[in-house]
């Protein structure tokens, strides 16, 4: 089966769905999740989207603390167009029917997180993801030019292979005319072609035996990207979250919003002491890597397998009014968060590297666009900053919008682009060989290429990886097409990616910590 758009979205978070709702004046969007449209990373978000509004902040303070987080290593032109562009895009998403959290005067209740010099967190207690991916359902499902597949699964990108042309040296001659994707339900294998394609379909935290991400993060279109030959950076700058609940039989890990720390709450080791004075003058409030590390070297040094996060001395309506689902869930598990310091760990969170784009979101791969968890803008740099992720995905997805309506009428569709080749032949023992494949890939990245890194440890990661890449491709070569073995081999693509880039940077630098080359800022050392 063959179907033709104008715009193709892959992804319905934030990203996805604002860039479908920008360009469905001009044209027809189909957008596309392998799950439902409300199951997304962006839904997942607690904290909030970072942006200027108040007088005593200003675009130089975000700039500066965007830079900090990111250990130097942030794309100026990037950095400042997402920071003087997020009031105009929180405007859109307020104008669209969000709500954010207000005080009793009626101006906005901005927070603060670890990282930021002043308040300028936009929040809905703390599920603001959910808040803005409800607000943009609405508007996408009564839109008459944008129409929803859920549960189609997206295979592989189609470029100039697919036709049987040579493709060019140069990155810029390859063209992507849609994509493959299997219908879960009925297991037929459609093509959708398009104008233009965007890429949006998160992050890829499954890489790991502990991550707060939904099970649908699997680095799905980084892999995509990278086996159509595009360009991928920044993969060795993996974050990992400081504070996710303590609850080793729960997968996903529940995260506990940066923001509580920006509300007073501390870390603490098991015997009730502060420990974050010792890495970092800002405390609990330091950027992610730092404190995650710290985290980290506490329960090494003391054989403890978690540590504490204490708001018992916070008042108690305000802690509550702010914060009411992670009261809730603290609950579930006889914490009162009011009373009792709440059990924490670190978990693999956010990828800061990804699809490479530039400033208006387009890819190495002609009439393709990334925005998002899985484009690369240099952004972030080494270290997310705090609540930047959700600004970073909309501004994007508007600056690829504005460039695709542009152009989009340009690019002619081609005759002749195959169907999916779906031969292959079902065994129910396969499926035992990818569960054990997937739990083996996400040990060894667990184990070998987490939050403190040798080379050593990646040799390692590499070797046992190569050996489960050959098993899986042989297996998919063989076997009729699943989501569980395309997700399986997706993620040991990006997994890959993050052990090559990593061997490659030779230097401790933000989320990337490598015992072989200690970093130079005492800082950031542990």
């Amino acid at each position: 089966m063959q179907r033709t758009t104008d715009f193709l979205v892959i992804g319905t978070g934030l990203a996805g769905l604002s860039f479908a709702l920008k360009v469905a004046d001009v044209g027809k969007v189909c957008v596309v999740t392998k799950s439902t449209i409300g199951d997304t990373n962006t839904s997942f978000a607690q904290g909030g989207i970072a942006a200027v509004f108040e007088k005593g902040d200003s675009y130089e303070k975000h700039i500066l603390d965007t830079f900090d987080a990111g250990d130097g290593l942030c794309d100026e032109a990037a950095v400042r167009m997402v920071v003087s562009e997020a009031p105009k895009q929180v405007r859109q998403l307020l104008d669209w029917g969000a709500d954010f959290d207000k005080t009793p005067s009626g101006t906005f209740d901005l927070a603060r997180e670890g990282g930021h010099s002043e308040h300028r967190i936009f929040h809905h207690q703390d599920n603001t993801g959910f808040e803005i991916q409800r607000t943009l359902i609405e508007k996408v499902k009564n839109h008459p030019n944008i129409e929803v597949l859920e549960h189609h699964f997206a295979v592989d990108i189609i470029t100039q292979y697919h036709l049987g042309r040579l493709v060019k040296r140069y990155h810029s001659d390859i063209e992507c005319y849609g994509a493959y994707f299997l219908n879960e339900e009925t297991g037929e294998t459609i093509s959708i072609l398009s104008h233009v394609t965007l890429m949006a379909t998160g992050g890829t935290g499954n890489l790991y035996v502990s991550t707060t991400n939904p099970p649908i993060a699997t680095g799905d279109g980084v892999a995509m990207v990278y086996r159509a030959k595009g360009i991928i950076d920044n993969m060795e700058f993996i974050q990992f979250h400081p504070t996710s609940l303590y609850n080793p039989s729960e997968k996903p890990s529940f995260l506990i919003t940066e923001a509580l720390r920006g509300y007073g709450a501390v870390l603490r080791t098991l015997d009730g002491k502060e420990f974050m004075q010792k890495y970092d003058e800002r405390g609990s409030l330091a950027p992610r890597d730092i404190v995650a590390r710290a985290i980290d070297h506490e329960m090494k040094v003391r054989g403890d397998d978690h540590v504490y996060l204490d708001a018992t001395h916070l008042e108690r309506e305000g802690l509550l009014q702010h914060f009411p689902h992670i009261n809730e869930k603290c609950l579930t598990l006889g914490i009162d968060m009011t009373k009792d310091y709440i059990p924490v760990v670190t978990a693999a969170h956010y990828m800061c590297g990804g699809i490479k784009v530039d400033l208006k979101g387009r890819t190495s791969i002609n009439r393709l666009y990334a925005a998002g968890e899985t484009s690369s803008t240099g952004l972030h740099g080494a270290n997310r900053l705090a609540s930047n992720s959700l600004i970073e995905a909309i501004v994007y997805a508007d600056k690829a919008a504005q460039d695709a309506k542009q152009h989009f009428r340009e690019y002619a569709i081609p005759e002749g682009i195959p169907a999916w080749n779906s031969e292959g032949t079902a065994d129910p023992e396969e499926m035992i060989l990818i569960t054990q494949n997937y739990k083996e890939m996400q040990q060894i990245m667990s184990n070998y290429v987490g939050i403190v890194r040798s080379n050593l440890r990646l040799k390692r990661a590499m070797d046992r990886l190569q050996i489960i890449y050959e098993e899986t491709e042989h297996l998919y070569a063989r076997t009729t097409l699943s989501v569980q073995l395309c997700e399986l081999r997706n993620l040991i693509n990006v997994g890959y990616l993050v052990i090559k880039n990593a061997q490659a940077r030779k230097e401790s630098r933000g989320l990337h910590y490598t015992i072989d080359y200690p970093p130079k800022d005492v800082k950031r050392q542990v």
